[in-house]
């Protein structure tokens, strides 16, 4: 990876600028061009360094709702159920983890009333019960990566606090959703290039994304690294029985730490699923994540009944929130 390439995934994982021509900032930020910047970020996309490029968005935040959820699959029949899952629009992730559950999934829906469609629509076309596991509470939210010179990763917290408050988004705020959701076009006025696809100015899209960001319905734009390409391999969803009456502030103190990206209050499933604490921890490998385990285990002391460490042994699939037209 050249310079260019590794400085601007450092600096622009969130930040990019809403303005007419923002490569050309970008540019002047990072000592080159237009030009040149967007055929590096092109070709970071194309090698798979970055999983998209542009903004990423919060289905909650603009009145719709957002869940995690698993099944329990049968080996001989995981790949016909992971395509059964994956076709459907709602499905933003989908993984693959060494469970009795091992099918773990996150549905996005424009509206509340639609996700339990969706669960139902999984259930019968699977055969199998969802296990529903919608965020409480939110302790942290965000992974940001750095690239040293040698090309090693680390993990930091996101820069700034995490937006909330949300709004309930119209017809055109819908469309700019649409058209930016797969990503911002690599061209020098990409803004323009939405607008046209809106049916409005440049100006409009500005002050509209603006405000959305604002708000949180966007949470970042920039670069989405692919952390698996950089070489964090070992992803670990550890899951924790954490005393209710400590919760907030067990989570909190577990949110703080800088090698997890995700870290939720959730429902427990009993007999099946004892744990109300849920923090993503990533590493280069299984073992750095199970040492970074053992810090929250530190942590957490006799306030923490039991834990697992759920790895990701594939990804089925990772296109982020994606709003049916």
């Amino acid at each position: 990876m050249n310079e260019l390439s590794r400085q601007f995934i450092n600096r622009y994982q969130g930040g990019f600028p809403l303005e007419e021509q923002p490569f050309a900032s970008v540019a002047t930020d990072l000592g080159t061009d237009s030009t040149t910047l967007i055929d590096s970020i092109q070709g970071l996309l194309d090698e798979e360094v970055l999983s998209r490029f542009g903004p990423l968005y919060d289905a909650s935040s603009m009145g719709g709702s957002l869940t995690l959820a698993a099944l329990s699959v049968p080996d001989e029949r995981f790949d016909e159920v992971a395509a059964l899952v994956n076709e459907m629009p709602e499905i933003a992730h989908n993984y693959q983890r060494e469970h009795m559950l091992n099918m773990w999934f996150v549905i996005a829906t424009e509206a509340p009333e639609l996700l339990q469609q969706c669960i139902d629509r999984i259930e019968q076309a699977a055969n199998l019960p969802v296990y529903n596991f919608p965020k409480l509470q939110t302790f942290y939210l965000g992974l940001w990566l750095l690239l040293d010179e040698s090309g090693a990763v680390s993990t930091q917290p996101v820069p700034g606090p995490l937006k909330q408050g949300g709004m309930i988004i119209d017809e055109l705020d819908r469309k700019i959703v649409q058209a930016t959701q797969a990503g911002l076009a690599l061209l020098t006025a990409p803004y323009t290039e939405v607008a046209g696809a809106c049916g409005c100015d440049t100006r409009t899209v500005l002050r509209r994304m603006q405000r959305m960001l604002d708000r949180g319905v966007i949470r970042r734009i920039g670069a989405i690294p692919n952390h698996y390409r950089l070489g964090l391999r070992g992803n670990g969803m550890s899951v924790w029985d954490v005393d209710d009456e400590k919760l907030i502030e067990l989570g909190a103190r577990v949110g703080r730490l800088d090698f997890v990206s995700h870290c939720y209050e959730r429902p427990r499933h009993p007999p099946i699923w004892p744990y109300n604490l849920f923090a993503m921890v990533h590493g280069h490998d299984r073992a750095e994540v199970m040492s970074k385990v053992d810090r929250i285990i530190e942590l957490l002391g006799p306030d923490c009944k039991q834990h697992d460490v759920l790895f990701s042994t594939r990804i089925l699939k990772k296109t982020g929130l994606r709003l049916v037209a």
